[in-house]
């Protein structure tokens, strides 16, 4: 027999935050949520999913939704009022919507919750976070917004590589390479970009030519142009680590796990989506390096994720209680930071994959055990 609603007001309260559909009851990673909900029962946690529209935090009671395994459906119910809202709304645009800014300026308004993750990342925001502080500017690669040509050709000059990102970008879409073509004297340069797992590439003469043709393909979003690196390779493919950082059962930054990424065989990211494929980071990093320094440099990245993580949550003055970190290691062994995610997707690793769960739970616990009095 299920608990009563006053028993389940005992326990600790953890809403999974996101926003309803009209295709579905709600959008996000379902499976994913109840994965949490089943580390939730594990830690003595009450979980369960509320919707902006259905989130109050006045009053003992609101409407959230519960999963029943047995009918494997999700049913809308009278649950006790969360004390950690935990932001898992999907996409940005979603996020941007005025009702939905307005539940989130709530939750960080309040004294009754601690709502962590309020919002995502911003690409250029990142950057100009990390390139002003001393501690993390040393992993930085040189990176400008791309507001006119002359961004672009100040670049040119001094880096044999380029890649184009939007700031709001996800999963690698529309990054585009720049780079000078071998044994090709008459074009200057090539733009390559991705289109699913095809690579598409354009010659160009001019850095004016590469911004026509970069204007056309980039749908209107915002750029930053970087400075690319040259990272160590696994039988001629790039790779990157893939880290997990979060807050642990104590409130401090601890990596989870590190995976790492391969690029696909002619792909320009090493994202999973665009072709790419999971490595190991000690057997990787063996082949280039040799076993007692891939140790070393592993040991490093888990302090420089560490680093990275203290740094954006101090330039953000949010709360923040877990992202997930893209770090490159050249073919000198120096250690780069590409990008932060404030929404982690599911890590494919099994240990990294259980842990990530255990450690929301955990951090949610001592949110609440150690409320802040604002």
């Amino acid at each position: 027999m299920g608990l009563t609603l006053h028993e389940k007001r005992q326990r600790p309260t953890l809403a999974i935050l996101t926003v309803k559909d009209s295709d579905r009851v709600f959008r996000g990673n379902l499976n994913n949520f109840v994965d949490l909900i089943r580390t939730g029962e594990q830690h003595g946690v009450d979980v369960y999913v509320a919707t902006t529209k259905d989130l109050k935090l006045s009053g003992a009671d609101m409407y959230g939704y519960r999963y029943h395994s047995g009918s494997k459906r999700w049913i809308r119910e009278l649950v006790p009022a969360p004390q950690v809202v935990y932001n898992r709304i999907p996409y940005r645009k979603m996020e941007m919507r005025p009702e939905v800014q307005q539940t989130l300026q709530t939750c960080k308004r309040s004294t009754s919750v601690e709502l962590f993750n309020p919002s995502f990342f911003n690409k250029w925001t990142l950057f100009s976070w990390l390139s002003s502080a001393p501690e993390s500017k040393p992993y930085i690669p040189e990176t400008v917004q791309l507001n006119g040509v002359s961004d672009l050709s100040q670049l040119i000059q001094k880096h044999p590589v380029l890649y184009l990102k939007p700031v709001k970008g996800k999963a690698g879409k529309g990054i585009m390479r720049v780079d000078r073509p071998a044994g090709r004297p008459d074009k200057a340069y090539r733009l390559s970009r991705q289109e699913d797992k095809k690579m598409v590439h354009s010659f160009h003469l001019t850095a004016d030519d590469i911004w026509r043709e970069w204007n056309r393909q980039r749908i209107g979003q915002d750029y930053i142009v970087q400075q690319g690196i040259d990272l160590a390779r696994h039988n001629d493919r790039a790779y990157d680590l893939r880290a997990l950082i979060q807050k642990n059962s104590k409130g401090n930054w601890s990596v989870s796990g590190i995976g790492a990424r391969v690029a696909g065989k002619a792909s320009i990211t090493t994202h999973v989506p665009r072709g790419g494929s999971i490595g190991e980071p000690q057997m990787l990093l063996t082949h280039a390096f040799g076993a007692k320094e891939a140790k070393n440099m592993l040991k490093k990245v888990r302090t420089t994720a560490i680093t990275l993580a203290k740094q954006i949550e101090k330039s953000s003055g949010a709360q923040l209680g877990e992202m997930s970190m893209d770090i490159g290691v050249d073919s000198k062994g120096h250690i780069w930071f590409f990008e932060a995610n404030s929404k982690p997707m599911k890590f494919d690793e099994p240990t990294i994959r259980r842990k990530s769960l255990d450690r929301i739970i955990e951090y949610s616990l001592y949110l609440i055990h150690n409320r802040k009095r604002r």
